[in-house]
């Protein structure tokens, strides 16, 4: 069935009508679209106030000489706090120890999980599907349990209160995961791509220094931040392996905010804990840049 219009065009009415069903009939989210969006978002709002309620007291304590447990307005803002901790025994020392022992074990956990990723992610082996097992299985071993037998073993090679011998073991201890992370991204790199680099001359640790490592440096930077977080708050194993003061990193001179009456500092904990959370900060800063990066030649094989 055809009309004409005024300006004298035929019309099919038929296949108007038969084709408008097929049009959404309103853009409007439905009620229970609208009740899950309302959901989620106070779900967020809760979790987001529960992260930063206590950031909220960090700040306002460090700013109060009478600080307390519960999060309340400087009844005078005062600066004594930082003043307190700012000297070499309190902040500088401790910070420049963290600096050392989780940076060098930062450094070199990377490198061993670079090098241990590649033949796993490019080699076939009989022992590859074990191996992958025992580092799975090793991520979720908790360090408590073998912190016995590891300060006994310290204790008979004269490693104990060593700045390098803590850097092995801390660094040793985060290897599973960062391996198991390492490897995850070395998978999604094409090996076509690497095999170009062999055909043209370059040899396995060439092509992993300048084709693999750069085109997998959003993954390189999420196993660096998660390796130098998880050093950067353990309290245990620098407890346990380091004795003198001068080698205590910040995590674990941070009793000396309690007295032993078991009264707290509460303003002058909270302005280091300013100055503690810093390099952590400066760390994703630096590094966050490459996490918004996709597969660098993502399009760069044909299929």
């Amino acid at each position: 069935m055809t009309a004409t219009t005024s300006s004298g065009t035929a019309v099919d009415r038929t296949e108007e009508e038969s084709s408008s069903p097929l049009r959404p009939r309103s853009s409007g989210k439905g009620p229970r679209e609208r009740m899950a969006s309302t959901a989620s978002s106070i779900a967020m709002i809760v979790i987001g106030l529960a992260f930063l309620i206590p950031l909220l007291w960090v700040v306002l304590a460090s700013f109060d000489t009478e600080a307390t447990l519960s999060v309340q307005w400087p009844s005078r803002w005062s600066l004594d706090n930082y003043k307190a901790i700012w000297n070499e025994e309190t902040t500088f020392r401790p910070l420049w120890n963290s600096l050392l022992l989780c940076g060098g074990a930062t450094l070199v956990t990377m490198i061993a999980a670079v090098l241990c990723a590649y033949p796993l992610s490019r080699y076939r082996f009989r022992a590859k599907r074990p191996l992958l097992l025992t580092i799975i299985f090793s991520t979720g071993l908790p360090i408590t349990a073998i912190m016995i037998p590891v300060y006994a073993l310290f204790v008979r090679v004269n490693l104990i209160d060593s700045m390098f011998g803590a850097i092995l073991f801390l660094g040793a201890s985060a290897l599973p995961y960062a391996i198991f992370l390492t490897k995850g991204f070395m998978d999604s790199v094409p090996i076509e791509i690497e095999e170009s680099g062999w055909t043209e001359g370059a040899g396995v640790y060439r092509t992993l220094w300048s084709i693999v490592l750069p085109l997998m440096k959003s993954g390189l930077a999420v196993a660096t931040i998660f390796t130098f977080v998880g050093m950067w708050g353990n309290f245990f194993v620098p407890f346990m392996l380091l004795l003198s003061p001068e080698n205590l990193p910040a995590a674990v001179t941070l009793y000396t905010f309690s007295s032993q009456y078991g009264q707290v500092a509460y303003g002058q904990l909270a302005a280091f804990s300013i100055f503690y959370s810093i390099p952590v900060v400066v760390l994703y800063l630096f590094m966050g840049r490459t996490l918004g990066q996709g597969f660098a030649a993502a399009g760069g094989v044909k299929g």
